[in-house]
């Protein structure tokens, strides 16, 4: 029993450590300060916690069944991995060269008045900060990438490991997303937009490794195995 906790340790520190710089909050935090600043702020509380249900839910369902849908269409895993480090890539450039447009409008909190009872309270939780916020393409190819390989560790986990890791891994992203998005005021005047921008900065650049290793890994395995 003590071998398959410690499996199970070890998935999940796997897990987080690759998902983190994917599944990056920060992201989903300013695209929150920027959009939620004319939503009431109990409405705002309440579309965090569906973003943060959601988040979970997309991993689980990436994680159980994006293998088999991938199957399903034809679709290899280094097709998967090829493209997912494409993806990876494209958003780490983006957060490593933002567009002027946003790096000169930096977010602002949401203590803006509620809007008239005509307006429309829009709905954010799902799109964009659950996905592509933090449960993004990026997020989904790494998981349906990885899927595989965690059954074929050595030595093979339990199959209540495999079933226990991912959800509290998806657990934890979802908790992450929620505290972070709660915190998202007191974060930028802790940090400052500067901090906020700096650390985005490095995350992109990991972002940028993190695609072209895929895309690397994608490459060699059609050369070594051919497959298409």
């Amino acid at each position: 029993m003590t071998e398959q906790i410690t499996q199970l340790v070890h998935i999940i520190s796997l897990g987080v450590a690759m998902l983190l710089p994917l599944a990056n909050p920060l992201t989903s935090m300013t695209m929150l300060l920027s959009l939620g600043e004319n939503i009431p702020r109990p409405e705002l509380h309440r579309q965090v916690r569906q973003g943060a249900f959601y988040v979970a839910l997309i991993m689980l369902v990436t994680y159980f069944l994006g293998t088999w849908l991938i199957h399903a269409l034809g679709i290899s895993l280094p097709g998967i991995g090829i493209a997912g480090g494409m993806i990876v890539a494209f958003i780490g450039f983006n957060m490593l060269f933002p567009s002027s447009t946003a790096a000169n409008n930096p977010p602002t909190t949401s203590d803006a008045p509620p809007p008239s009872s005509s307006q429309r309270v829009p709905s954010i939780a799902f799109v964009p900060l659950a996905l592509p916020g933090t449960a993004g393409p990026g997020t989904i190819a790494m998981i349906i990438s990885a899927s595989p390989k965690v059954s074929s560790l050595n030595p093979h986990p339990a199959d209540w490991v495999l079933i226990v890791a991912p959800i509290i891994i998806a657990a934890l992203f979802g908790a992450l997303f929620y505290v972070c998005l709660r915190s998202a005021g007191r974060l930028v005047r802790f940090l400052g937009h500067d901090g906020i921008d700096a650390i985005s900065r490095i995350m992109g650049f990991l972002l940028v490794c993190m695609g072209v290793q895929l895309v690397i890994n994608g490459v060699l395995e059609i050369v070594q195995h051919g497959v298409m």
